[in-house]
């Protein structure tokens, strides 16, 4: 079983610069790989670059650039160079499918946030200091990088992370052969209906209501940038202190709504995992979920177009995202497999206007929250229905309805 770890660096102010010139090298290194592949293909000859030519030229850069290349961990840039190889593959992928192509662009010093090692051993080491009751990650480059680690690691460490959010650095551990930790059997078995009223509904009618942390956070978010606005956009080393201030604290609250959307998302998950033995969901496909609908010409007036309903939609896609489904659909994933639980995902077509005791369809089975069923005259509430079919579609033996 495979396991991520995220840990809470403690560097100190020499290591933190440290930390800021690696990211600002490996950006560099990124940059400059881009511009020879564009340049190359914009010649004449059209010649494509690949990875394996640029990789070769590292060691020649480095002895060129002793200070700032060479100064750093040679599989991490390597581990650079095949981050871009990614975006062109995935960039021609694109072409090919007739998607939108999104050609792989220059990265600026603030959004080149995160420098990857291939292997825990090669220019990093976890835990370095094991006779120290302090944990410590080694850096090529940095040094002995202080680790506020608040729980234990399992597994054997394969690839190691070094992320920058905000003014704080992390450390992100990839772990293999992580040991399952199965919970006790409970004979419980439930479906669940992602909502926006309610964040899920159980089979048994149990609600977990929705924090809308995005909504919660929406004015002081919106005062932030106001505030953040008012400022004219310019390179970072020539904004001001209060511009920074202003930056930093836009970054600041979109990162605490993040937090408190993860934290929630993992408890509930966690509750469901502890009382259920087998859970049935709903397999969403959220990015259709929350495109925008097309726009309706007007026939009679050329130009024009009809009402859509877009800015309805717009409210509703806004309330999905803040929910975050897709983000406790995850976790709901990786606790389940830890657990040694059954995590079953069925269509969700119909599945709120269905009638759960004769089968009856109809969209006029449902009113809002409140279900009854135009054939049989059932009643009950529509998010307790859905989970309820979610349910039998999986096959999950349940109590009786009513």
């Amino acid at each position: 079983m495979h396991r991520v770890y995220k840990f809470l660096l403690r560097p100190t102010v020499r290591q933190a610069q440290a930390l800021g010139e690696m990211l600002r090298d490996h950006c560099s290194l990124y940059n400059g790989a881009l511009q020879e592949r564009r340049d190359a293909y914009r010649h004449a000859s059209k010649t494509s670059i690949t990875y394996g030519q640029q990789s070769a030229q590292l060691k020649e850069i480095r002895a060129f650039d002793p200070e700032r290349q060479g100064r750093w961990s040679f599989s991490s840039q390597q581990a650079t160079l095949r981050r871009l190889d990614k975006a062109f593959q995935a960039f021609f992928r694109r072409v090919k499918a007739a998607e939108k192509p999104g050609y792989p662009r220059f990265r600026g010093v603030n959004w080149f946030d995160t420098v990857d090692f291939p292997s825990n051993g090669d220019g990093c080491r976890w835990d370095s200091t094991p006779h120290d009751p302090v944990t410590r990650v080694r850096l090529q480059g940095v040094g002995q990088v202080r680790v506020h680690q608040h729980r234990p690691v399992k597994g054997r460490v394969r690839t190691v992370s070094v992320k920058r959010e905000g003014r704080q650095w992390y450390v992100i551990l990839a772990c293999d052969n992580v040991p399952a930790e199965p919970l006790p059997a409970t004979g419980a078995v439930t479906g669940v209906d992602m909502g926006v009223t309610h964040f899920l509904t159980t089979s048994e009618g149990a609600h977990v209501e929705n924090p809308r942390h995005g909504k919660r956070n929406a004015d002081a978010l919106a005062d932030a940038q106001r505030a953040f606005k008012a400022f004219f956009r310019q390179k970072r080393e020539n904004r001001t202190a209060k511009h920074r201030r202003a930056v930093e604290k836009v970054a600041k609250l979109h990162r605490k709504v993040r937090r408190q959307r993860l934290d929630h998302a993992h408890k509930a998950a966690l509750v469901l995992v502890r009382d259920y033995d087998e859970i049935a969901h709903e397999r969403l496909n959220i990015a259709n979920m929350v495109r925008a609908p097309k726009p309706k010409p007007d026939p009679e007036a050329p130009g024009a177009f009809l009402p859509n309903g877009a800015a309805s939609k717009a409210g509703l896609n806004r309330s999905i995202l803040d929910a975050g489904w897709g983000v406790f659909l995850g976790i709901l994933t990786q606790k389940a497999e830890s657990a040694a639980r059954v995590l079953i995902s069925v269509d969700p077509r119909n599945t709120s206007r269905t009638c759960p005791t004769c089968g009856h369809v109809d969209a006029e089975n449902r009113d809002g929250e409140k279900f009854q069923c135009t054939s049989c005259g059932h009643v009950d509430h529509a998010d307790r229905v859905g989970a309820w079919n979610v349910a039998l579609r999986a096959g999950l033996v349940l109590p009786d309805v009513a």
